[in-house]
């Protein structure tokens, strides 16, 4: 969120739309409550204009106001995002099968969706007693950082891959791939195999697997992803539940590739780590370790 510096010449600029989207706007996963004063601040508008508007967005229930006088977001909005047709459809389709999933695996599991550059989480079941995740329900991070994110540039059209290489790519860990000449090997391979493994990419000492999902059109519309510590276990070992759950969830979509009698598994995979610069060698039918 970019704070406005003239409150007075910036907030002229917007229109009424615009002021209340930029209130909303400043609320993120560092910033989960917010003062008045911090809205105004962090918007650019005058203290009078974000009362005004913080009341009525209250009063919709775009916002909640708790007992310490700090604003948060509203459960209407948490309404509404379930209406949205690219993650409220898919998330009650995919629902129990990732319930299943997590029983079966006992990890951290996430369903993603594209949306510009990033990757968007519909749904994040926590596992109990296992690795802390960063990633959560509505949480958004770029898709060259996480599992998810991962596959689905990687089932991306050229054009867009190359636009999101082009772009300022963040370096959350020592492993995250963040050189274009280290990415384009790495999504050509996760197209290839149709499973992306990465070690300690958005988080340290946490592996990820992640595996696409398709649409009645064969198109990739979300990835499903697990989580879980580094080297606990081999990712060979979680690809045939994962790689289930997917075909379950394409199937219920209409993927035709996803009908009975389609292979249930990704083939001649291989589990690279992201972050090295070593070349991957093709696993044995043991390997050790995989890769976030």
């Amino acid at each position: 969120m970019t704070v406005l510096a003239d409150k007075s010449a910036e907030s002229r600029r917007l229109t009424s739309a615009q002021r209340v989207l930029s209130i909303l706007g400043v609320f993120d996963a560092e910033n989960l409550t917010l003062s008045l004063s911090q809205i105004s601040r962090r918007t650019g508008l005058t203290l009078s204009t974000t009362h005004r508007l913080v009341n009525e967005l209250r009063c919709w229930g775009a916002l909640s106001r708790h007992s310490d006088s700090k604003y948060s977001i509203g459960l209407r909005i948490l309404e509404l995002g379930t209406l949205a047709p690219d993650g409220g459809q898919l998330r009650e389709i995919a629902l129990p099968l990732l319930h299943d999933l997590q029983h079966a695996t006992r990890a951290n599991i996430h369903l993603g969706v594209p949306d510009g550059h990033d990757v968007v989480y519909v749904e994040s079941l926590r596992a109990r007693d296992t690795v802390p995740v960063r990633s959560r329900l509505g949480g958004r991070w770029p898709m060259h950082a996480t599992g998810t994110g991962l596959v689905l540039l990687a089932h991306s059209s050229q054009e867009f891959q190359e636009e999101v290489l082009a772009s300022d790519l963040c370096r959350y860990t020592a492993n995250t791939l963040t050189e274009p000449d280290a990415l384009r090997p790495f999504l050509a391979e996760v197209r290839r195999s149709g499973v992306a493994v990465a070690e300690s990419q958005l988080t340290p000492g946490v592996m990820a697997v992640a595996v696409p999902i398709r649409g009645p059109q064969e198109h990739v519309v979300a990835a499903v992803g697990i989580t879980v510590p580094s080297r606990s276990r081999s990712p060979h070992s979680l690809v045939p539940a994962l790689a289930s759950t997917a075909r379950s969830i394409s199937r219920a979509l209409g993927a035709p590739s996803a009908a009975a009698g389609a292979p249930r598994t990704p083939a001649h995979w291989q589990a690279r780590e992201v972050g090295h610069s070593t070349p991957a060698r093709r696993q044995g039918p043991r390997p050790a370790g995989g890769a976030r």
